[in-house]
């Protein structure tokens, strides 16, 4: 069966937002916990310094990032500690939602907050690939 695709519009930055919380508030709760405080924040595109300092020359690669110190070098005497924050992008996600094909939004915005969720826990890119790869 076919969606009729007439009226719909594209999801807005708080569709996305929402779809992040969600991600967030499902994840265990002790991992909730240890993530402690996170805010999210939804732009349609990764800022032109970001993207320079990232060595990314498509705003369509960065669909995700996670900016703070993460909770492995957080310490109590930092001068003013940061609340870490989690970006998404809107334009990226829709590209790679649409190109895909094979995933509810709601999936992917979850896969992106987990993989932000490792980075602000501490693991490199290298380990979430790996526990991302491991059977269940």
């Amino acid at each position: 069966m076919s969606a009729n695709w007439t009226d719909a519009i594209a999801p807005s930055p708080e569709d996305l937002a929402t779809l992040a919380r969600a991600a967030f508030d499902a994840l265990p709760p002790a991992v909730r916990t240890a993530a402690g405080d996170v805010e999210f924040h939804i732009f349609e595109f990764a800022d032109d310094r970001t993207l320079t300092d990232l060595g990314i020359e498509n705003p369509f690669e960065l669909s995700g990032l996670y900016d703070g110190v993460d909770r492995l070098h957080a310490s109590l005497l930092d001068p003013v500690p940061q609340i870490p924050r989690i970006f998404l992008f809107r334009r990226p996600i829709l590209d790679e939602w649409a190109e895909r094909g094979d995933a509810t939004l709601g999936e992917l915005v979850g896969n992106i907050m987990i993989h932000e969720i490792g980075h602000h826990m501490g693991l490199s890119d290298r380990d979430i690939e790996e526990i991302e790869a491991a059977p269940e």
